[in-house]
C-alpha cells in the first residue's frame, strides 16, 4: 500500500467515522489559531443559527451524546462563550451564545470558511454537494430508524 493511500472499508460506519476523523483533524488545525476545537465551533455555529435551546434539543439536533455535550458545554461555559438560564420548567436549562461566544465565533468564521473552501475545491462542487446531501440523508435516516425501531 502506498503512503497516504487508504484502503476502502466494507463498513459504512467505519468509512464515515474514518472520514469524520480525517476532516476533524483538518478543521481543528484550521481553528487552532482561535483556540477552538471543531466540536466547540459546531456548537457556536449551531447556537448562532438556532438561538436559545435546551441542552436536550441541542443534543438531538447535533446527534451528540449527553455526556460529551455536557463536558463540552462546561468547557465553553468556563470560557464565557455560552450563557445559561433556567427554562419555564426549572429542570430545563436554556443555552445561548454569550457576547464572548459571538466574538470568538466571529473570529473563527474566516478560518472555517477557508478550510471549507479548500475541501470544496479539492472535491469539486458536485462531489461536495453530493456529500453534504448524503451526510444529511444518513443523519435523518438514522434518526428515523432510532425513533421508529421498525426499519
Amino acid at each position: 500500500m502506498k503512503p497516504n493511500t487508504q484502503p476502502d472499508l466494507p463498513c459504512l460506519c467505519a468509512s464515515l467515522r474514518r472520514a469524520s476523523r480525517s476532516l476533524t483533524q483538518l478543521y481543528e488545525e484550521a481553528l487552532r489559531p482561535v483556540g477552538l476545537r471543531s466540536s466547540q465551533f459546531t456548537i457556536l455555529q449551531f447556537l448562532s443559527l438556532a438561538g436559545e435551546v435546551s441542552q436536550g434539543e441541542m443534543g438531538n439536533m447535533l446527534a451528540m451524546d449527553s455526556t460529551t455535550l455536557t463536558r463540552t458545554l462546561a468547557i465553553m461555559s468556563r470560557h464565557g462563550w455560552i450563557a445559561r438560564r433556567a427554562g419555564e420548567d426549572r429542570r430545563v436549562t436554556r443555552i445561548r451564545l454569550s457576547s464572548g461566544g459571538k466574538a470568538v465565533f466571529a473570529r473563527a468564521v474566516p478560518y472555517w470558511e477557508d478550510v471549507q473552501a479548500r475541501v470544496k475545491k479539492k472535491l469539486g462542487a458536485g462531489q461536495w454537494d453530493g456529500l453534504m446531501s448524503a451526510s444529511n440523508d444518513v443523519t435523518r435516516m438514522v434518526a428515523n430508524i432510532t425513533i421508529n425501531r421498525q426499519d
